[in-house]
């Protein structure tokens, strides 16, 4: 199979699956006689690791980074950073009665389709577990744009139909419900990313927001990417929309408004960089529902094992992450 590397100069190779010994990847492209703080890495992968909170998979993993080369004496040589993050406490047997059926909304049948034969156990190579190699790439990432001033922050914005911060308890009681019922909720994540230079970005194929888009789309459950005023751009008149440049009292020169997201013709504006990233609602739920076997005859099947209610909140650092890949990419390709 392709399309396991992402990136351009700094590129992320990740491989791995849900319940094989470990997940890991291979950093290239990263500059040299660069420090490294372990800490901050792990404590990234931390954020996105399951067994936490109300509404996370009761999955316990530690998710321990092991540097396998690539960093010495707490500094990067230029060699590719090669890491893994061991799988502990996967449960096999929580798939086997899914084994010779495709579950409604989850790749089996594709997979099966293009490949004829799959991991059954937790999804295999398309599982979500891959994503800790994600976040353990974009952590480096981070630590190189940190030096540069540029800073992510991820929040989420809206769980189901509620609005965070101001529908929070609602939202929670929405999600316990679920819980309860079997059932699960999805959501709306937004970032924004300060301290970016105007000039990064090519006008053409190689756009600041399609690099972002492409990041963000090819994250599990991901359904949506918007930038500036998204979709809401096309209900505004042009005299609306328009962001009018000002100079401040520094000298420096900034836009009225930020409807374009930071980006004009797919270069960065200065500005800071603004989008939504909408996910679904978890597809494995703990209640009946009609599908087909391997053969095309119809079953009843009812999901068990360990899932996510809401994958949202533990897909922040991954949103960040992603970000931070494709900024270091193109702050490397300046």
């Amino acid at each position: 199979m392709g399309g396991n590397s992402f990136g351009k100069i700094l590129v992320l190779t990740t491989f791995g699956e849900s319940h094989g010994s470990c997940t890991g990847g291979v950093l290239d492209g990263f500059p040299a006689d660069f420090p490294i703080d372990l800490h901050f890495i792990q404590s990234e992968l931390n954020r996105r690791a399951p067994g936490f909170g109300n509404f996370s998979s009761p999955r316990k993993e530690e998710d321990r980074i092991e540097i396998l080369s690539g960093v010495f004496e707490g500094k990067t040589t230029g060699a590719p950073i090669a890491f893994i993050i061991p799988n502990k406490d996967h449960r096999s047997e929580d798939y086997s009665a899914v084994k010779d059926l495709f579950r409604p909304s989850h790749a089996d049948y594709a997979w099966e389709k293009k490949f004829g034969h799959r991991d059954y156990r937790g999804g295999g190579r398309i599982s979500a577990r891959e994503t800790a190699a994600r976040v353990a790439g974009g952590a480096f990432a981070r630590l190189f744009l940190n030096s540069k001033g540029i800073k992510i922050k991820a929040v989420v914005c809206e769980i189901g139909r509620f609005k965070l911060p101001s529908e929070e308890t609602a939202a929670n009681e929405y999600l316990m419900a679920l819980k309860e019922a079997g059932d699960t909720a999805g959501g709306i994540i937004q970032c924004v990313i300060s301290g970016l230079p105007a000039g990064l970005g090519e006008p053409v194929f190689d756009k600041l927001q399609a690099g972002l888009a492409r990041a963000m789309m090819s994250i599990n459950a991901v359904k949506g990417f918007e930038y500036g005023s998204g979709f809401e751009g096309a209900r505004m008149k042009g005299s609306e929309h328009n962001d009018s440049f000002i100079v401040s009292a520094d000298g420096s020169i900034s836009t009225s408004t930020n409807f374009s997201g930071g980006i004009q013709g797919g270069i960065s504006n200065g500005m800071p960089v603004e989008f939504r990233v909408a996910f679904k609602p978890v597809s494995s739920i703990l209640q009946s529902q009609e599908t087909i076997d391997k053969h095309g005859r119809p079953v009843q099947y009812t999901g068990s094992g360990r899932h996510d209610v809401c994958v949202v909140p533990r897909a922040v650092p991954i949103v960040e992450a992603m970000a931070a890949l494709v900024i270091a990419d193109h702050f490397l390709m300046m």
